[in-house]
């Protein structure tokens, strides 16, 4: 019996490391992002913007943002450890793989280009 506890725990830990490897081989593609970064500029493309929902808060300008701190803000937004009801729903809707491309696609911005893709 304690084989196979001992084996099911070491599994259950090997498949921990697959999950964690398998989220940091996650590489961001910029131009991928532009067909998800329309749920974005609404409030993320304009300099000085503040919501009143669900309280006044200044929202954050976007372009030119580290790419690790973006995907880990979305992360904290999907697993509620922010707080944030629109944005919790937006990043809820994201993969790692969308996560990972909006970072990128802000990341290689600057605080001055416009976030809003020319089409």
């Amino acid at each position: 019996m304690k084989k196979i506890l001992t084996m099911v725990a070491a599994l259950g830990a090997f498949g921990a490391l697959a999950d964690t490897a398998a989220a940091a081989d996650v590489q961001g593609n910029a131009a991928a992002a532009e067909n998800k970064v329309a749920m974005c500029i609404g409030c993320h493309a304009i300099p000085d913007y503040k919501t009143s929902f669900p309280e006044v808060y200044r929202v954050p300008y976007l372009g030119g943002q580290n790419a690790k701190y973006i995907e880990s803000a979305l992360h904290a937004y999907q697993k509620g450890d922010r707080k944030h009801p629109t944005m919790r729903a937006i990043a809820g809707s994201l993969t790692d793989q969308d996560i990972a491309n909006l970072a990128a696609y802000y990341a290689q911005q600057t605080a001055a280009t416009q976030n809003n893709p020319q089409k």
